[in-house]
């Protein structure tokens, strides 16, 4: 099978699994895991921050930031799109006690007016807005990229507004891979940032979330609360870096391959229209009120894995998995589908 559905289902290289059994290990409950303990520092250092904490997940990197930068009855302003609005499981609610300002952007990115004018009034009848939390790439916006001129214009408001700044960077390597901003520039905008390492840089899993000394020494402290202490737990932080010193530039390869899918169904008569395609993900809308669940079925009986985007939408992921031999038998069964 052609497996589409997430850049999450790539395998680990055999190269990545010799250095994840060849780790040195700790237990880094006790922050004592060398492998661990250079990871959180090397993407902390890369990012223009203090401090980094390695977690299971990038919900709980995101998870975790919300908490510690927040207290019950507080608000978070957030794209109606949003990660950690949509796909946490209520987690800004069960977790942090916090209600969600959503803001109606462009294809999940909004603006320092965006901001401006959801800021709640100081009165103990609304909500204390604490938080503004972005996302780049945008999943539900199709990849979509933040443009850094607009992160820095946030990152200023953000400031005089004394509101913490989180980024979502579950696939900020595609943004900045794509772009060419650098990494250091592009993390110092930012009070908190989780940085996802089991999408396009293909781990099995781990996150990390990086801000100040203060604000990770108490992330660390949530993180035990949430369960999310390990311990030898270097085997998996030695495929974060793995991926970091392999997998950073053939993102571009992702890309490339995302695009030309984009580009072939946008010619396709089933097909209505496609998202713009910035990095590795493709969500496409069927024409004439096809379901998304016959084409996933469809697709699946060609020996095509997708997930659908919604009720009259398709998505495509493309990953280090998916090789330019599985793009050309794609095409193919893209051409000839029926449903």
């Amino acid at each position: 099978m052609i497996d589409l559905r997430s850049d999450t289902v790539s395998q680990p290289s055999k190269e990545m699994l010799a250095r994840m059994m060849s780790a040195p290990t700790g237990d880094d409950v006790f922050g004592e895991d060398p492998t661990v303990i250079e990871l959180q520092e090397r993407l902390a250092d890369g990012f223009q921050q203090e401090a980094g904490l390695f977690c299971p997940s990038g919900t709980m990197t995101n998870q975790i930031a919300i908490s510690v930068h927040t207290r019950p009855g507080d608000e978070v302003i957030c794209d109606r799109l949003s990660h950690i609005y949509n796909y946490e499981g209520g987690g800004i609610a069960r977790n942090s006690g916090c209600s969600v300002r959503l803001v109606h952007g462009d294809r999940g990115r909004f603006t320092a007016k965006d901001v401006a004018e959801n800021i709640n009034p100081s009165d103990s009848h609304y909500s204390r807005t604490s938080l503004v939390s972005i996302e780049d790439t945008v999943n539900k916006g199709g990849g979509a990229i933040y443009d850094f001129e607009e992160i820095k214009t946030l990152s200023e408001f953000c400031k005089k507004s004394a509101l913490p700044f989180h980024l979502d960077g579950a696939r900020v390597v595609n943004a900045l891979v794509e772009t060419g901003v650098s990494w250091k520039s592009y993390g110092e905008q930012f009070d908190s940032i989780s940085i996802c390492l089991s999408k396009g840089l293909g781990t099995p899993g781990g996150s990390v979330l990086l801000g100040s000394k203060d604000f990770i020494q108490e992330a660390h402290r949530t993180r035990k609360v949430m369960g999310g202490g390990m311990r030898q737990i270097g085997i998996l932080a030695a495929a974060g870096l793995y991926a970091l010193d392999h997998n950073v530039e053939r993102l571009k390869e992702d890309h490339r391959r995302a695009k030309k899918l984009g580009e072939h169904l946008a010619e396709l008569p089933w097909v209505e229209r496609v998202e713009n395609v910035d990095t590795n993900i493709v969500i496409f809308h069927l024409a004439d009120q096809r379901l998304a669940q016959d084409c996933m079925d469809a697709l699946k009986k060609e020996g095509i894995l997708a997930l659908p985007f919604g009720t009259h939408q398709m998505r495509f992921v493309s990953h280090l998995d998916f090789s330019e031999n599985d793009l050309k038998k794609t095409l193919e069964i893209l051409s000839k589908l029926k449903f």
